[in-house]
């Protein structure tokens, strides 16, 4: 657990450092490492104080560069401590347990992203046992067999052997799906290692990468040869692998899901060995192949069309519902990107624009009219009267910051949350400005803490003709929230892209549909049985939108964020709309000729999918022998 709140604060102190306000202006971001070793510190203490215990051994394995080795395996410094008093064993302690969080959180974000691993003691060209744990920390999975290929040759012999054997062999990506799509505790194969950026071809506006390497990555490269993606999801330390298969997006009326940006896909399939799809070759199992969330080989290597480097100015404005209603036509037509944040039991909808710079222009950005002091004093005050944290503690705390501690006091009481959210509310009225970047920094965003979060997609006619469904949606929706007192925190987010011919995206359709996307959420505090409670109360949150919204706006749920509901009646609805509004026929007819064994697949996608059973799955001839595939449930 002390791991994964590492991990965690240091990724959002990043993404707030990362998007810091330009010039000074709008809302100040703290210094990512400042931040993450201050949260860290503030735990370690705090912890150590309450009960005095020392933390527990390291058990996380991957070891910095030789250069950076620790001297030995305990986390203790190699120097004296400084000449002074005694330190009491509340305070040895808590020096012990930071420096096992920072070190633990470094080790994680620069080798193995945003989930955490525990790695056996077992070493050479065996596969490894590891424990893996998402980003958000809602799921947990011990892998029997754990690989990390570092090249092409490398993959397609884990691919054969696993079809030979019958084994499975689930791909992940970055970790970051709270729904842990990836996970399968027989076996795993991440490309963290294979990474690489193989060419640029700044003639056809293209890249070619190893499906390992992450979104940040190729944008910093890209920027070298004047271009850059068409868009981008809310964080970019996807890989693009996972980027790509899950159909991730970010924002425009115009641009479709970052799935319809990839021209070339290399995939290594269990029956076929690798094979090459694009538009060109063979383009109906390209269609397919492009969103194919793992299950129709491991995507190795990924063509992209780029465009030229550009930068946007961003505008955060704050309205109401009367408003965005009243205007939402023209804000759709009028701006390149274009994101809402409703706040729940509230009036307050925080629209953020994006357009161009306009070529040899330099945009006017006024000075704010609030300092950081005087934004952060709405959640700073409500903190106060709560008395959990001393001031000085208080003020060393981010906007999203004091947000996840706010919740965190009473995550489930309606009226608590209600009040952080009119505070939240004054907070971002005061953080109405504008900022100049470039598209890569400005379209991301900080998306808090820990979390549960469903994310659906549904059309809402075109942009040059919505339908208006997608503002009738967030009224239901605000209104159920209030009815049925949901202790619903901010922000529920609003975004929308045009039509993808990936056959499973969830925003499939023509190029000039317009497609909404909403997500709902609720942050995760630290201890067991909060997060217990909180989990059960998102599972009530989600089944409400899903009986009660998804069929009414034959809406679909975010691959990343799907998960198979627990009850027979509900899953089995959830079945029913997946396939009406998927050619899942299709789809499973390419896992049988791609991947007869069915190794990459899961029990969750299969049961979603309506794949079937292991007995009807045709074995391989040459693999008669091996032990059948296990059938895979709920």
């Amino acid at each position: 657990m002390l791991f994964r709140q590492g991990a965690c604060l240091a990724q959002r102190a990043a993404a707030a450092s990362a998007r810091s306000w330009a010039q000074g202006e709008g809302c100040a971001a703290v210094s990512a490492l400042d931040a993450a070793a201050a949260m860290l510190q503030r735990r370690g203490a705090a912890a150590a104080a309450k009960d005095g215990r020392r933390p527990p051994a390291q058990t996380h394995a991957p070891p910095p560069p030789p250069q950076q080795q620790p001297p030995r395996s305990k986390w203790m410094p190699e120097a004296p401590p400084p000449q002074g008093p005694p330190l009491t064993a509340a305070e040895l302690a808590a020096r012990e347990r930071n420096n096992y969080l920072l070190a633990g959180t470094m080790a994680a974000l620069s080798l193995f992203g945003y989930y955490s691993v525990t790695k056996s003691p077992a070493e050479g060209p065996e596969p490894s046992q590891e424990t893996l744990v998402n980003w958000s920390g809602t799921h947990e999975c011990q892998v029997q067999r754990f690989y990390q290929p570092e090249s092409l040759g490398e993959l397609e012999a884990l691919v054969k052997a696993a079809h030979a054997k019958g084994r499975k062999l689930r791909c992940m990506g970055s970790g970051l799906s709270p729904n842990a799509l990836a996970f399968h505790e027989e076996g795993m194969v991440s490309l963290a290692q294979m990474d690489r950026i193989l060419h640029v071809d700044e003639q056809k506006q293209q890249v070619t990468v190893q499906a390992g390497a992450r979104v940040q990555a190729v944008a910093d490269e890209l920027r070298k040869h004047g271009l850059t993606l068409q868009n981008y999801a809310s964080i970019r330390e996807q890989t693009v692998g996972g980027f790509t298969q899950v159909s991730a997006h970010g924002t425009g009326a115009a641009f479709p899901p970052v799935d319809e940006q990839v021209v070339a896909l290399k995939l290594v399939t269990p029956a076929l060995g690798t094979i090459e799809l694009s538009e060109a070759q063979d383009p109906e199992l390209f269609a397919l192949a492009k969103v194919g969330l793992g299950c129709l080989g491991v995507a190795a290597e990924v063509t992209l069309q780029c465009v030229p480097a550009h930068r946007l100015v961003e505008r955060t404005a704050v309205s109401s519902l009367r408003e965005v209603r009243k205007r939402h036509a023209d804000a759709l037509k009028a701006n390149r990107h274009l994101r809402y944040m409703w706040i729940p039991n509230t009036d307050t909808v925080v629209v953020v624009t994006c357009n161009p710079v306009p070529e040899g222009q330099d945009p006017a950005i006024p000075a704010p009219k609030f300092s950081e002091e005087q934004r952060l004093a709405p959640l700073r005050a409500l903190l106060a009267t709560r008395g959990t944290l001393p001031a000085e503690e208080v003020a060393a705390l981010s906007a999203t910051q004091l947000r996840d501690e706010l919740l965190a006091a009473a995550p489930l009481d309606a009226g608590w949350v209600k009040r952080v959210n009119v505070a939240e509310a004054e907070y971002w009225r005061r953080c109405e400005g504008v900022r100049v970047g470039w598209s890569d920094e400005l379209l991301g965003f900080d998306c808090g803490g820990q979390q549960w979060v469903l994310e659906t997609a549904f059309p809402a006619g075109t942009r040059e003709h919505p339908d208006g469904r997608d503002i009738a949606y967030m009224e239901d929706l605000l209104s159920l929230v209030s009815k049925r007192g949901v202790p619903a925190p901010a922000p529920i987010e609003q975004r929308w892209t045009a039509g993808s011919s990936a056959a499973l995206s969830p925003a499939a359709g023509p190029p000039g549909s317009l497609h909404s996307w909403v997500g709902v959420i609720m942050y995760l505090p630290e201890q067991a049985e909060a997060r217990a409670a909180v989990t059960a109360s998102f599972r009530q949150y989600a089944g409400l939108v899903s009986r009660e919204l998804t069929p009414k706006y034959n809406a679909a749920e975010h691959w990343a964020k799907i998960e198979a509901p627990e009850d027979p009646a509900d899953l089995a609805a959830m079945q029913a709309r997946l396939a009406a509004r998927y050619p899942l026929a299709a789809f499973n007819a390419a896992r049988r000729r791609l991947d007869p064994r069915n190794v990459l697949g899961s029990p969750k996608l299969d049961t979603l999918l309506g794949y079937p059973l292991a007995a009807q799955v045709q074995q391989p001839a040459s693999a008669s022998a091996a032990a059948p595939v296990a059938a895979g449930t709920a």
